[in-house]
């Protein structure tokens, strides 16, 4: 019996399947409802609304001002010397509130000035603009002039930025140079921070004592932060910073503790076996980190692609050493 050749077998398709109706593979990580989050978090304000609060507030300036004028001009007409110190403490006055107000402008153009090179380096990774990186870089190197930290990492970034012919290169190196010991203090920042309110919140038995030691603490560490990248703000810009910081927190699910953040920090069920305060320190630096963490990515004027983005449980494990016990 001889055996008979085998052929392949061959399905004829009566179409030819197209690859752009492929449905897309699924990505692990929900970056689509990311998105939408950061966009519906970030979204500006409708002009109903500029126009509603830019009326209120000119109405309330304009009552306020004729409220203090009449109350001068009646205080003259009574007493000429009451009359003129009413008038030389509205002149302070006046003169405090314009002064506050450019300190606050001041704070809010440096701000922005971090959000235009950062959206300016993320341009020109995108195009491979290396004129536009070399600017960037100038403008980096000129922002941290006057930083000690930043001396040896300038100077070498001197020697070596003209050899650099890529955009993507220069930038890592600016990066990578100036960037460094500004990312060492905001992480001992973040550090010092999340340590302070897991301490309180563990040891002081005071209601409410958690809550406003944990505000003061994210409101000082983001203006702390703030500062360290090169962007100083004021009281209402680190309000406005905070809200930023949570609309990220919000938009990439990083308000959420997950049970793999608490094990790693914490070590298995090691809080279970604690006091129910003790674990609520553990959050509450816990949530203080990733805080930090976020408004390190506002802040900082390049996004982390040289440098590795610090991580959350890394971070509250230094913080909280020595303070949780670990499994033998």
């Amino acid at each position: 019996m001889t055996d008979t050749p085998r052929k392949p077998l061959i399905l004829e398709m009566e179409d030819e399947a197209d690859p752009s109706l492929a449905p897309p593979v699924p990505d692990p990580l929900p970056q689509g409802r990311a998105v939408q989050l950061a966009a519906a978090a970030t979204r500006p304000r409708s002009a109903l609304t500029r126009a509603a609060l830019w009326a209120f507030g000119t109405f309330f300036s304009f009552a306020l001002s004729v409220a203090a004028y009449d109350f001068v001009t009646s205080l003259l007409a009574r007493n000429v010397m009451l009359g003129w110190v009413a008038f030389a403490l509205l002149a302070a006055a006046v003169l405090a509130a314009c002064l506050l107000a450019l300190r606050e402008w001041s704070a809010y153009a440096r701000l922005q000035r971090l959000d235009t090179l950062r959206s300016g380096a993320v341009a020109a990774r995108t195009t491979a603009d290396l004129k536009q990186a070399r600017k960037i870089s100038l403008a980096l190197t000129r922002l941290y002039a006057n930083r000690d930290e930043t001396a040896w990492g300038r100077a070498r970034l001197a020697d070596r930025q003209a050899e650099v012919m890529d955009a993507d290169a220069l930038l890592n190196l600016t990066e990578s140079e100036l960037l460094t010991p500004l990312d060492t203090l905001a992480r001992a920042e973040i550090e010092t921070s999340a340590r302070q309110v897991a301490t309180v919140t563990a040891l002081v038995p005071l209601a409410l004592a958690d809550v406003a030691t944990a505000l003061f603490a994210n409101l000082r560490m983001i203006r702390r932060i703030a500062e360290i990248y090169g962007g100083r703000s004021g009281a209402l810009g680190s309000w406005g910073l905070l809200r930023r910081v949570f609309s990220h927190l919000v938009a990439t699910g990083a308000l959420a503790l997950t049970d793999d953040l608490i094990g790693s920090v914490a070590g298995g069920g090691v809080l279970s076996k604690l006091s129910r305060r003790f674990g609520e320190g553990v959050v509450n630096g816990a949530l203080t980190a990733r805080v930090g963490l976020a408004a390190m990515d506002l802040c900082r004027p390049l996004p982390f692609v040289a440098q590795d983005r610090p991580s959350t449980s890394a971070t509250v494990s230094r913080a909280l050493a020595g303070m949780i016990p670990r499994q033998d």
